[in-house]
């Protein structure tokens, strides 16, 4: 019997070293991409080419990220991705919560054929639409604009979507009780039906300005001016540099994604809270 205890406790033993291993080698393949990227980002040009060399943290220097910061005007970039990031965040999350809240609360005629047609839109690819849409901004005369770069992106059917499936959640007893108390539409999409979904809301946030952030179909589409050029864009304007200092792309890709790994960083306890909070209910 103590022969067999011990065997046990071994072979559990053998396959927790099992999936620790397996852990250990999926994050190396994980993370090796991002390392070299980020250590290329602060090498030169002839050093982040001297391989096997050009993947140790030797010869690290500023000068790379410098220049792509001046020759890609990453400022301004780095701005006009951060204003169109915050407005579509907020545009989305004021749309979803009233949409939401209508296709949840209120009974009106066709419903049901409302909502599934907006779900239906999810099948229908970014890419298929996109020079309707185009033209669409050019006959407002929204090209090479803030609009144009917004607007479009203001309402998602996931975000109606994500919403309306916490707020289904909410007990019929709170909506009676608040109609009871003369509590009207607005009343209770702030007093019940907020408060229950701000941890979806906040993931909802967090996706929006990601998917935002790092959207390049579409700013090329409605962009060619500098002044309105969005990070991924304008990235394209170090691949004119000198050849020998090609990873100024990669300088400019690592400035790029730093907001977006902050933000991470800073909010994964709400993407997590968000989640949870999304799928008690189907």
């Amino acid at each position: 019997m103590a022969t067999n205890t011990a065997v046990a406790k071994q072979q559990k033993s053998w396959r927790i070293y099992g999936r620790y291993a397996l852990l250990i080698l999926v994050t190396l393949i994980v993370v090796f991409p991002i390392y070299a990227t980020v250590l290329s980002a602060f090498k030169s040009g002839p050093d982040s080419l001297d391989h096997p060399r050009s993947l140790l943290p030797t010869g690290l220097t500023l000068d790379t990220m410098r220049a792509a910061w001046n020759l890609g005007h990453m400022g301004r970039l780095l701005w006009n991705s951060l204003f169109v990031s915050v407005a579509v965040t907020i545009g989305v999350i004021i749309t979803s919560v009233l949409a939401a809240y209508a296709f949840t609360f209120i009974n009106f005629w066709g419903r049901r054929f409302v909502f599934g047609f907006c779900l239906a839109t999810l099948l229908v690819p970014v890419e298929a639409t996109v020079v309707i849409n185009q033209r669409l901004i050019d006959s407002f005369g929204w090209k090479n604009s803030y609009q144009g770069l917004i607007v479009p992106l203001l309402a998602t059917a996931f975000g109606i979507f994500l919403i309306r499936q916490v707020f289904m959640t909410v007990p019929k007893e709170l909506i009676e009780a608040a109609s009871l108390d003369g509590v009207g539409h607005f009343g209770l999409l702030r007093e019940v039906a907020m408060p229950l979904a701000r941890p979806t809301l906040g993931a909802l946030a967090l996706f929006t300005f990601l998917g935002t952030w790092n959207q390049y179909l579409w700013p090329q589409a409605v962009v060619d001016d500098q002044e309105h050029r969005t990070i991924q864009i304008g990235l394209d304007a170090l691949r004119s540099a000198d050849i020998n200092r090609f990873n100024l792309i990669t300088a400019g890709t690592v400035i790029g994604a730093l907001p977006i790994f902050v933000v991470l960083v800073a909010f994964q306890r709400q993407l997590v809270r968000g989640l949870t909070a999304g799928a008690i209910k189907g």
